[in-house]
């Protein structure tokens, strides 16, 4: 299985700033798109943000206006920036890659074949 890398995770301060980051360069395929999600002890995982080739942008209701998703194309990597966090943002931040052709429901974590090993991100009070 090809593999995505995340990194950056850590611990903020609740207000504060962090940067994750995808690195796609052990996938082959062109990807039509790459999303993060993130998933919390005992709650499902949850959409975050997601760019798809073209740089069309799509955010979680969570995080609009406060995280920004952006791609590196030479680096083969999309960057997670997120600001003004919150405790209940604490969870591990995944993120997902997919060769297929784009849905309308592309933000659908069902659509996303490939996956890392997540990063975790803490926000202390």
């Amino acid at each position: 299985q090809e593999q995505l890398v995340e990194s950056g995770g850590g611990l903020v301060q609740a207000g504060g700033s962090l940067r994750v980051s995808c690195d796609s360069s052990g996938i082959t395929s062109d990807l039509a798109a790459i999303g993060w999600y993130r998933q919390a002890p005992g709650i499902e995982r949850e959409f975050v943000a997601a760019i798809t080739s073209r740089g069309t942008i799509s955010y979680g209701d969570s995080v609009k206006g406060r995280f920004t998703i952006a791609r590196d194309n030479a680096k083969n990597t999309v960057f997670l920036q997120m600001g003004s966090l919150k405790p209940e943002d604490t969870a591990n931040y995944y993120c997902g890659a997919t060769p297929s052709p784009l849905i309308p429901n592309w933000t659908r974590q069902t659509y996303y074949t490939d996956w890392g090993q997540g990063t975790q991100v803490t926000v202390s009070s």
